[in-house]
């Protein structure tokens, strides 16, 4: 069995056991018991049928590795005729303490896609006709502020606010239509230990960051980091580390 994909807006990692995809539902309070073992490249997975690829670049190898033609644009389509032509957002995300990304999305995926993403703020600032000018306006922004945010940078951020003084500043130069604030309840006390397992309990998720559970110890996972790993039930016998506060 192998996990071959992870879906940041639900909550799940993609499986696939000879062939036939499988899912595991990262809901608060689940226990999960799998130990990782080799990592290849996860293939090619899609609704009814997953591809296996015993490659061992991770987590795809360069034939597998399609980075989404979208995501480079900056206002010429990059696509033989462009399809992106329904109504899109273009947004600002706040990560604690003070990182601060422009990005565009189609206007009906707006809040799903900052949760994606792991924002701890975020302001809606114009709907726009399509993704090409979206796109544009993404590009004219990003000469100010960062289209990119690092998961360490996210990881960093969990048990931090966002700097609310930073935060106002910013929104005061740009009148957005609205705001949001997201809270995923995770209520950490310390910051959790950042691994690569999947054993413990489920606390809760932000983004494709997930929150463990093991003993006395707290783990942040990046599911991203899990995916083209083979797994079997049972917990993992490699020690894992420690936080200072748990001794």
């Amino acid at each position: 069995m192998q996990i071959v994909g992870y879906r940041a807006s639900s909550g799940t990692l993609m499986l696939a056991c000879d062939g036939e995809p499988q899912s595991i539902a990262l809901t608060p309070g689940t226990e999960l018991s799998y130990a990782l073992g080799e990592r290849h490249c996860a293939g090619v997975l899609t609704a009814d049928s997953h591809q296996s690829c015993e490659k061992t670049g991770a987590p795809y190898c360069q034939l597998h590795d399609q980075t989404w033609i979208c995501a480079r644009c900056i206002g010429t389509c990059l696509k033989d005729e462009m399809d992106c032509t329904v109504p899109h957002a273009v947004y600002l995300a706040a990560f604690a303490p003070n990182t601060f990304k422009v990005g565009v999305t189609k206007r009906d995926r707006l809040t799903t896609r900052l949760k994606e993403q792991g924002a701890d703020r975020a302001a809606h600032l114009e709907t726009v006709a399509d993704g090409r000018i979206a796109r544009q306006h993404e590009a004219d922004l990003a000469t100010k502020l960062t289209d990119r945010v690092r998961i360490d940078t996210k990881i960093a951020g969990l048990t931090r606010s966002v700097d609310p003084v930073a935060w106002s500043s910013l929104l005061d130069r740009h009148s957005p239509v609205e705001t949001f604030t997201f809270d995923y309840g995770l209520d950490l006390e310390r910051p959790p230990v950042h691994e690569t397992v999947l054993s413990g309990t489920v606390r809760g998720r932000k983004g494709r960051l997930v929150v463990l559970e093991r003993e006395t110890e707290t783990y942040v996972v990046d599911c991203r980091s899990l995916v083209g790993y083979e797994i079997t039930r049972g917990r993992p016998d490699r020690p894992l580390q420690r936080s200072i506060g748990s001794f």
